[in-house]
């Protein structure tokens, strides 16, 4: 399933190829958000033109709609919406998460998305809510955000729904931590998610055979977590490891800020197997894939590049945090392309004034040509960081983008 075609020498960094039943992945990828079984407002031969590998779709969401019923019926995810390369789904333990103690702490899996060191712990500082999931041994009560139905995820039922999505790799229940979480409740959380990992895996095996699953092939990863708390890390990293998944997934809490992030990978990533795929859940910006792929990481998924793409914000080497926003008024009447060193559809016959004139008039064109670009730039991005990885290179590339320069393939 994964092959390490080469070692970076600088770091821990490595070449890879991901085989799945509906292609291979060169690694390290980017994977694209398709909650829905879609990437907003792309067709799935938009992503094959840009250069997407794989994608990764949310169990939770389509569970709700239309229900895993209908889309095996159709012949699972792939046949069901066209796309018919590598795809992930997760678990939808980040919705049980954000349901519930997100609302209760008003915090994201990253407090405030890396606020700072001097966050305090109280949650009173953050919008609080009432949480809507119950959780227990067995698994997640929740009531649906479509009708409010009452809902159960159970390790053993997400696989079952996960199989019959027919994804070529499918991530297990677990139960993702807030940053505001102490050490108490982030250690009994991680036991419990190991716990529901060997249930998961049980089940999983339980079910290899059948005839009637859209994908036989269909692989497992286990989430380690443990919050940013190193002992716990350490734990679920052996734990998690040792269980025989298909491939291991870094999840939940990452702390409060990137050098907590940094110091979880650093934990976590040295006690995985060296011989199988690793993936970081919900972490994709410019500065945060070098640093993940530089320490061992193969594969990650954010919602981010697409979501701030429709809000009028796309990325452009060089500027700060690589990326301006195309509804400000001094591109009003800007000739440019948003990145002149960027080949996709929307830089080779757009400029960003007219783009300025999409975003502002509120034409749903420009969801489109904006996310083709924020995907392709990301897509650009990975090819150049893994010529560098065959050509120990990667600390010259991130110093070349650190400095706004650099090589464009």
């Amino acid at each position: 399933m994964f092959t390490i075609k080469h070692s970076e020498g600088s770091s821990r960094a490595r070449l890879g190829e991901l085989t799945t039943a509906h292609g291979t992945v060169a690694t390290p990828a980017f994977v694209a958000v398709a909650t829905r079984a879609s990437v907003k407002g792309l067709a799935p031969a938009d992503l094959e033109e840009i250069g997407v590998q794989i994608v990764i779709a949310n169990t939770y969401h389509l569970h709700l709609r239309p229900g895993e019923g209908t889309i095996a019926a159709l012949g699972g995810l792939h046949r069901f919406s066209g796309w018919e390369r590598p795809t992930m789904t997760d678990s939808g333990g980040f919705q049980v998460f954000s349901l519930g103690a997100g609302k209760v702490h008003g915090v994201g899996k990253v407090a405030s998305i890396f606020p700072g060191e001097d966050t305090p712990a109280n949650p009173s500082n953050y919008k609080q809510g009432r949480s809507l999931v119950e959780l227990t041994e067995e698994g997640a009560h929740f009531r649906s955000i479509i009708d409010g139905s009452e809902r159960f995820f159970s390790p053993e039922g997400v696989i079952e729904i996960e199989r019959k999505l027919g994804a070529d790799i499918a991530l297990v229940l677990d139960e993702c931590t807030s940053p505001l979480h102490d050490y108490r409740y982030t250690k009994a959380a991680m036991e419990r998610t190991h716990r529901w990992a060997e249930r998961s895996l049980s089940a999983f095996k339980g079910l290899q055979g059948d005839p009637g699953l859209p994908n036989p092939d269909q692989r497992l990863f286990g989430i380690v977590q443990g919050g940013a708390y190193e002992d716990l890390r350490v734990e679920s990293a052996r734990v998690i490891g040792e269980m025989g998944f298909d491939g291991l997934a870094i999840g939940g809490s990452l702390g409060r800020s990137k050098a907590d992030m940094h110091r979880v990978l650093d934990w976590t990533i040295p006690l995985l197997p060296e011989g199988k795929p690793r993936h970081l859940l919900g972490i994709g910006e410019i500065e945060d894939i070098f640093a993940a792929v530089r320490r061992g990481i193969d594969t990650f998924d954010c919602a981010a590049p697409t979501r701030i793409a429709r809000n009028g914000t796309v990325f452009v080497k060089g500027e700060r945090r690589h990326r301006i926003n195309l509804r400000n008024a001094k591109f009003r009447t800007d000739p440019r392309p948003i990145d002149e060193t960027c080949d996709c559809f929307t830089c080779r016959n757009h400029s960003r004034a007219y783009l300025r004139h999409l975003a502002r008039a509120g034409e749903l064109s420009f969801y489109r040509l904006a996310t083709i670009h924020n995907l392709r730039f990301l897509t650009q991005l990975m090819a150049e960081i893994r010529a560098a990885i065959a050509a120990d290179s990667l600390d010259q590339l991130e110093a070349a983008w650190s400095r706004g320069r650099g090589p464009r393939l």
